[in-house]
């Protein structure tokens, strides 16, 4: 099972639920299975860009993005980024 951990924000569109254990293949299968899939994923099913995935501490993207394998005992957080100027 893969742990997803939601921030606040996105756990109030999921109603009210912050943990989710999923059975994915990799960070994109674990991405679409959450019911907030349309807020973190474009229309494209890319990544939004205001979205940060992490794996176990590690950026995504630096694993192999939305096509990085999970062994099924990782925790994937999401993190929305912080813009602004």
């Amino acid at each position: 099972m893969v742990v997803v951990v939601l921030p606040g924000i996105l756990a109030a569109e999921a109603g009210g639920r912050k943990r989710f254990e999923l059975d994915a293949a990799t960070v994109g299968d674990a991405l679409r299975s959450l019911p907030v899939a349309d807020r973190v994923l474009d229309e494209r099913g890319d990544l939004r860009p205001l979205v940060n995935v992490y794996v176990d501490g590690q950026d995504a993207r630096d694993r192999g993005g939305l096509d990085a394998p999970l062994a099924g005992t990782e925790t994937v957080r999401l993190v929305g980024a912080i813009a602004g100027g």
